[in-house]
Parts: structure tokens; sequence; C-alpha cells
């Protein structure tokens, strides 16, 4: 049982790795709004999933929904940031960024609050508590088509100039904005010099050794801080 539930915690993170890894190809073959609707329909059947376990009693059906779950976060973490830095006016594009950090905290603060036995954490109503996952998702889901696909991806991956003019005016209202369709005109031409490396690559390229050990060192302090044993 202990290494049952070990494998059902940890998968999480398995998952996150694999779909982490896959974001880059699927955001360039797909976009990042197709992207991301995707990944809340596999949000929302993973919270199915575990939402249904005891019903059906299946731990099975809890270890899939955790590891689908995973997959689903690797993928909305780079896809979040993408997203919302390309369609925000320059002015806003910090705050945006920095949004996918702020509402991870609040997530996880909200669910470890209800998680209190006192509230979606007794014995019946455990189900419900991990079926919650699926409720942003679905809000994401019925809002996301009402928002245009990233102006940069329309401009660059599908030279569609006169669909990003129009994703532009639709984001940020009528005006010239000539200065950002600019700004990515020479993003485009820097794409075209510049080689884009994997992540093995990246790994052996000296210029950026001394980062990759600032990233590892500070990630993995986070992780053994104690902060998943409390």
């Amino acid at each position: 049982l202990l290494f049952l539930w070990s494998i059902t915690v940890s998968i999480f993170g398995i998952g996150g790795l694999l779909g982490s890894s896959g974001s880059r190809y699927l955001t360039v073959k797909y976009g990042k709004k197709k992207c991301l609707l995707c990944n809340n329909l596999l949000m929302i059947v993973a919270a199915s999933m575990m939402g249904c376990s005891k019903i059906t009693q299946s731990f099975e059906m809890i270890l899939i929904g955790r590891f689908m779950c995973g997959v689903s976060a690797g993928l909305c973490v780079p896809l979040h940031h993408q997203y919302v830095g390309e369609i925000s006016p320059r002015r806003l594009r910090g705050f945006a960024n920095s949004t996918s950090s702020f509402f991870w905290s609040l997530g996880k603060a909200v669910g470890q609050i209800s998680g209190q036995r006192e509230l979606l954490g007794s014995q019946s109503l455990w189900p419900v508590l991990m079926a919650s996952c699926g409720l942003p998702a679905l809000v994401q889901l019925v809002t996301l088509p009402f928002f245009p696909e990233s102006p940069p991806y329309l401009f660059m991956h599908k030279g569609d100039q006169e669909g990003c003019k129009k994703a532009i005016r639709q984001l940020w209202g009528e005006g010239h904005h000539q200065a950002e369709i600019d700004d990515i005109k020479k993003e485009k031409a820097t794409m075209k010099n510049t080689k884009i490396l994997s992540v093995l690559e990246l790994m052996k390229e000296p210029a950026f050794r001394w980062q990759l050990y600032m990233i590892v060192i500070l990630t993995a302090t986070v992780q053994l801080c104690g902060n998943n044993a409390v």
C-alpha cells in the first residue's frame, strides 16, 4: 500500500516532465490556443476519472488520473507563459507573465485548505476534492474560444499577417499598433538567424552552463526545503 501510494503521489511529476518536454513541438505545430483547449479537455478527463474512482472502486483510476494531471500541468505552465505574454500589451507583459506563479501558489493553498477533514477531506467528500481540479479547466475551456490565437504565432509560424493584425485589434482595440507588429517582424528575423537548441544541446552548451547550475540548484532547494513534507 505504501509503495502504491508513493507511486500515485510521484507519478504527477513524471507526467509533468513528459508534458513540459513536448510543449515546444505541440505549440509550433498546433498553436498556443489549440494546445490550451486540448489541455483543458485532458484535465477534465483526468478530474472525472479521479472523481469516479470511489464509485468504481478502482485505485488505478486515481493513478492514471494523477499521471494525466501531471501531463496537463507540464503542458500548461510553458503554454500559459507564452500565450498570456504574447497577447498582452507591452506595458502589461511583465505583470501577465507573473500570474502563472501567483495562481500556481494560490491553487496549492486553496487545495490544502479544501483538503481539511472539516471541508472536502472527509471520507465521503474526497472524490469531490480530487475532481475539483477540472473546474478551472472547464472555465477556461468555455471562455478561451472567445480569445484569438497568439499574434506572434500567426505571423511567425503561419505567415498570416492579416490574421495577426486582426488578432491584435481584437485584443487591444482599434488603434495604431504598428510598433507591436514591427517587434514581431524583428523577432521573426532574429529567429531565422538563431539556432534553436534541444534540451541536450542546451545542457552541452558552455555559455549557458552557469545559468543551468543556478536554476537546478534553486529548483532542487525549493523541493528539498521541507514544503512537501509539511
